[in-house]
């Protein structure tokens, strides 16, 4: 039987663990209740503890899978895996064919959005829904993630800082969120712990440098996306992000995913699942109810959210 690589909060991660082969290593997943199946994929430098809140919350109504990455949270990298987007996207297109996944709502966040994507506009047909917050699929074309990428992903200091100081999981994470009262100690611990030597925190160096070399491979995604305009979609956008994430990113994604619904959330920044996981989960919900026999048709209306209150403009 597999063992956990850290120690976790059990009141706040209750959860069973499962584990997938993926070549020489691991690939370790959550897989909680029954029904409709919606599978969750997180970012940089988190994990499927990102999403615990709103595992918890539904739980008694789908199907939740939470993957983490080879070389994130408990997954064990297998041999010569070099942590790109391209190799994650693979791994999280395994995982879906091997656990044979159907009709699922992809939940997206960070990287988790080329990463899903990727296996979006290629199964279009397997995805019945999308929930999608602070993300992107296509090269970045705005200064600040450029800068982002040069600094956190760059050579020499973007290097020393994520493998000797950690720097991502220490301090990115705290600072991408709004609610500063959440940032508790458990919450710090369970970020950092996945990454307690300089050579496993590489991956987290590999994502921001990835923004500019993977270029090529988000163009690809970005050429296809046209074929999900038709898939309903909620967009749930942090409005405190701060990490290249304008909300004229989000009008982009409203212009692309032509079946969406938009909450702009006043009080979440990047890491809106640690911000606002009630509005994670009510998305979640809208979603699948939109996608219950209900006539598709595309929508006109755009939210904006004010604490807990949805306005139409």
């Amino acid at each position: 039987m597999m063992q956990r690589p850290f120690e976790v909060d059990n009141s706040e991660y209750p959860f069973q663990d499962h584990w997938l082969p993926y070549r020489d290593g691991t690939i370790h997943y959550i897989d909680e209740g029954e029904g409709p199946v919606v599978v969750l994929l997180h970012g940089n430098p988190t994990w499927s503890y990102l999403y615990r809140n709103v595992i918890k919350e539904l739980s008694g109504q789908c199907r939740l899978i939470a993957p983490d990455y080879p070389g994130f949270g408990m997954s064990k990298a297998p041999t010569g895996y070099g942590y790109t987007p391209q190799e994650h996207a693979e791994a999280v297109t395994a995982l879906i064919e091997q656990l044979d996944l159907q009709h699922v709502v992809l939940v997206v966040q960070d990287w988790g959005g080329p990463v899903g994507f990727h296996y979006a506009v290629r199964h279009s047909d397997n995805v019945r829904g999308i929930v999608l917050m602070n993300t992107w699929a296509w090269p970045a074309k705005i200064l600040p993630m450029k800068l982002f990428s040069m600094t956190m992903g760059g050579w020499p200091l973007g290097y020393w800082l994520q493998t000797r100081r950690n720097f991502f999981a220490h301090t990115i994470v705290p600072g991408g969120i709004h609610h500063k009262e959440k940032v508790t100690a458990a919450l710090r611990k369970a970020y950092t712990d996945p990454f307690p030597t300089p050579a496993l925190r590489k991956p987290t160096w590999v994502f921001p440098r990835s923004i500019r070399k993977a270029g090529p491979w988000l163009a690809e995604i970005e050429s296809r996306l046209p074929l999900l305009a038709e898939i309903p979609a909620q967009i749930l956008w942090g409005l405190k992000d701060s990490a290249g994430f304008p909300v004229e990113e989000m009008q982009r994604w409203q212009g692309i995913l032509r079946m969406h619904e938009t909450e702009a959330l006043s009080d979440a920044s990047h890491y809106v699942q640690e911000d606002r996981p009630d509005r994670v989960a009510a998305s979640i919900r809208r979603v699948l109810e939109r996608t219950n026999g209900a006539a598709k048709r595309p929508n006109t209306i755009k939210f904006t959210e004010t604490k807990s209150r949805r306005i139409s403009i």
